[in-house]
This record gives structure tokens, C-alpha cells and sequence, in this order.
């Protein structure tokens, strides 16, 4: 097990090196460019297109309501990454890693938007009848035969991949916060959400997108209360917390209690990776999801989209970032979800815990569906419909599993199958750049 260990971080060192993390930052900076801050600009447009999206448009092609596509992609997004993920970026980078997680969102929000456009643009019906699209059907239909392999590159580790960021991890750290707080034995967690999950799955897109569209934003708004009540008894701390951030961020931080220090290059790196794992954008798998959207207008479902990345990064993580640092618990020795459980507590004594064990079983459980949606897609891409059973039998029993399994180990390999991920979805956005600009232009108005 620790060769095998040594051997992930060793990958994951190259994987999320400097290279993958010009990539993503360059990609998104790119896109933010070309669309001329569109993104930032057009946020209150597009939070008003995402309440218009809540009824599907009838005379539209595809299967879901374009609000049900966004809600679907945070069931996806809004998870451990939030909870967990925060939590662990601080512990690896210090506070000064949240500083490159906000960045990695603002960038996100053009990248998000680039793959929605392009996934509505070039989704098609699969033998089922039904809409699928993403990554895979982009560079197939945008790109050109020459270029299928990337496709099928992007299918092969989405659908791998799918078991470690949107299952076993999920599945992890829910049996452990559950098992901390509740004393519930890892295995029994793992049985109940397997058969909660096996029970929603066979309704297909629909039924989950039904379930996140309830799910999502009363869990949301839930834990997004509980975690303001805490800043707002700490309010006049904000700016010094904030300004902790920013400074950390760029001159590394020292060790204090049971944190071990923590250098810049450690803040981006962890930053960028807990923030690429939290909201997904440049990983290709948000417009699988909103390529099931009803609607005839690329550009709007893309507006809708990069609202995922803002509400995920934006307000939630951060969030859990200010609950951790204004109540001191990240230089406690806590990590993953136990550090964010031990920050709520101290924020509101005998209540907190509980604010993020049940937050963290709903964002954690809804992660699966929407990832289950994710991998069956790029696993019928490879193989056709009929792997679809079979790929979703494998899903529910990888959940158990998931829950007893050791969570450095998981998390190693959901950071290496995420790089991997990436790289053929990032490429195939720069060259069909242009394809999303003539759009957008197209959209505006402008010539």
C-alpha cells in the first residue's frame, strides 16, 4: 500500500506540476479574454436566465429543464470538495490556498461556459433516443474524425475517473464524518446510501435530475445559514481573515499549532486542485449534464452553466474557508472533513458537527447521482447503451467500498484521474475557441 501510495503522489506531482496548472489557468484566462469578461459581466443575466430555466421549454429538444441541468451539475459539484476539500487545501497549503481556489473560479466561469456552448452545440440522440453530449461529442463533431481518439481518451478516463472524484471519495468521507459524529459504522453508511443510490439510478437522468432539483438548493441554503451565522458573529475578523488569504497566497505561511507550514508553490498547487475538484470546470464533465438541457440556444445554457462554478467556489467554499480560519481550527492538526466538522462545532457548540455530517451525507449523495450520470455517458460512448446496466450495477457496489477504503489513498487517485481528465478536454477547448466566440457574438448582437 505505501508503494503504491509513493506512487500517486509521485504522478500526481507531475500531473497537477506546472504544466496542467498553466493549462487550466490559461485555458480559463484565455476564454475570459476572448469573451470579454462576458462571463463576470452577464452574472446577474444569467442568475435571471436560471429562474426563467426552472420550466422546460416544450417546442426544445433535449430531457431536462435547463435549471434541472444546472441543479444536476451541482449535484455533481456540491460535495466533499466543499466540505472536505476546503478543509484539505488548507491543511496541505494553508490559508493562502483559498486565494487560488477563488481564482481558479473566476477563470472557471468562462471555462464552464465554453463547455456548455459547445456541448448543446454538438450534443446528438444516442440509440435510446435520448440527448447526450460533452466533451467526447465535441471534439468528435467539432474537431473531425482526425481527432476522434481525443474523444475517446476523454471517455476512458471520465469513465474511470467517475469512480474516484464521484464515488469512492464521496462514499469515504461521508462513513467518516458519519463515524466521528454519530459513531455509525462505515460499512452501514456505505449499505444505505448504495441502496438509496441504486434506488434513484434506475430512473435515469430524469429521476436525478428530479432529486437534485429538491436536494440540491435546501442543502444549499441550509448549510450556506449555518456557516453565515458563524461569520456573523465574527464579522469584525472578515478583513483579517481575508487579508490572511491574500498575503498567504503569495508568501507562503508558517507553521502555528498543528499546522506544519506550507510554501506559495504548495498554495497554488493545492489551491488550483481542490478548486478544479470542487467546482469541475476544465474537467469536462458539468456539459455532459447540460447537454440534456431543453433548449435550442447554446449560449444561454452556457450563461446557466458557469453559475454552477460561482455558487460552488464563489459562496460555498468560501464560506467553509472563513468558518475554518475565524474560528482557528485550521492550525488545530485536523484535515478533510473532520477539520470543517471541528470548525462548525467551535462555531456553534453541539450544533456545527451535526451542520456538516448532514450536509456533507446530502452534497455527498447527491455527488453520486449526478457522477453516476457523468461515467454512464462516457462509458456509453465507448461501448454503447448496452454497458449502461452493467456500468451502473459496478457504480452502487464501488460505494460500500468506497466507505472502508483508506481516504490519503483516495484522494491521491481522485487528484491523478482529474489531471488526466482535463488535458483532453482543455485542448479540445482552445481549438474550438473560435466556434465559442462566434457564438457568443452571434448572441449579443455584435457583429
Amino acid at each position: 500500500m505505501d508503494v503504491l501510495t509513493q506512487l500517486l503522489q509521485t504522478i500526481s506531482g507531475i500531473v497537477w506540476g506546472p504544466i496542467i496548472l498553466v493549462l487550466l489557468l490559461g485555458t480559463g484566462l484565455y476564454l475570459m479574454l476572448g469573451l470579454f469578461f462576458m462571463p463576470i459581466r452577464q452574472l446577474p443575466a444569467a442568475f435571471s436566465l436560471m429562474w426563467r430555466g426552472r420550466r422546460s421549454n416544450a417546442l426544445a429538444d433535449g430531457e431536462i429543464s435547463p435549471f434541472n441541468a444546472l441543479m444536476t451539475s451541482l449535484a455533481a459539484t456540491i460535495g466533499t470538495g466543499n466540505i472536505a476539500g476546503v478543509a484539505t487545501a488548507i491543511f496541505l497549503g494553508g490559508p493562502g490556498a483559498i486565494f487560488w481556489m477563488w481564482l481558479t473560479a473566476l477563470l472557471g466561469m468562462a471555462t464552464k461556459y465554453a463547455e456548455a456552448v459547445l456541448a448543446v452545440k454538438y450534443r446528438e440522440l444516442d440509440e435510446n433516443g435520448a440527448y447526450v453530449g460533452g466533451p467526447m461529442y465535441y471534439i468528435k463533431n467539432g474537431l473531425g474524425k482526425n481527432w476522434q481518439w481525443l474523444g475517446a481518451v476523454f471517455a476512458f478516463f471520465g469513465s474511470v475517473a467517475a469512480f474516484g472524484i464521484g464515488n469512492t471519495v464521496q462514499a469515504n468521507s461521508v462513513a467518516d464524518v458519519l463515524n466521528s459524529t454519530l459513531n455509525t459504522p462505515v460499512w452501514a453508511t456505505g449499505l444505505v446510501m448504495a441502496l438509496i443510490v441504486y434506488l434513484v439510478l434506475l430512473g435515469g437522468i430524469k429521476r436525478i435530475a428530479q432529486v437534485a432539483a429538491k436536494l440540491v438548493p435546501f442543502m444549499a441554503i441550509a448549510y450556506v445559514l449555518g456557516a453565515g451565522i458563524i461569520i456573523i458573529q465574527r464579522l469584525d475578523s472578515v478583513p483579517t481573515a481575508l487579508q490572511l488569504i491574500v498575503n498567504d497566497a503569495f508568501s507562503g505561511t508558517a507553521a502555528a499549532g498543528g499546522f506544519a507550514g506550507a510554501g506559495v508553490m504548495a498554495a497554488i498547487r493545492f489551491g488550483v486542485a481542490r478548486g478544479i475538484f470542487s467546482n469541475e470546470a476544465g474537467l469536462g464533465t458539468a456539459p455532459i449534464a447540460h447537454a440534456a438541457a431543453k433548449t435550442n440556444n447554446p449560449v444561454e445554457q452556457g450563461k446557466i452553466a458557469m453559475l454552477g462554478t460561482f455558487i460552488d467556489t464563489i459562496i460555498i467554499c468560501t464560506m467553509t474557508a472563513l468558518v475554518i480560519i475565524l474560528t482557528g481550527s485550521w492550525t488545530s492538526g485536523e484535515t478533510g472533513a473532520s477539520l470543517s466538522a471541528y470548525a462548525f462545532n467551535r462555531g456553534l457548540p453541539g450544533v456545527g458537527e451535526y451542520v456538516v455530517s448532514f450536509g456533507l451525507a446530502i452534497f455527498a449523495l447527491t455527488t453520486l447521482l449526478g457522477w453516476s450520470y457523468y461515467g454512464e455517458r462516457c462509458a456509453e460512448y465507448l461501448w454503447g447503451v448496452r454497458i449502461i446496466p452493467w456500468y451502473r450495477v459496478a457504480w452502487v457496489l464501488a460505494i460500500p467500498l468506497g466507505a472502508m477504503m483508506e481516504l490519503n489513498l483516495l484522494w491521491l487517485l481522485a487528484d491523478v484521474l482529474n489531471g488526466l481528465m482535463a488535458i483532453p478536454n482543455l485542448l479540445a477547448l482552445l481549438l474550438l475557441s473560435p466556434v465559442v466566440f462566434t457564438l457568443s457574438r452571434k448572441s449579443s448582437g455584435a457583429p
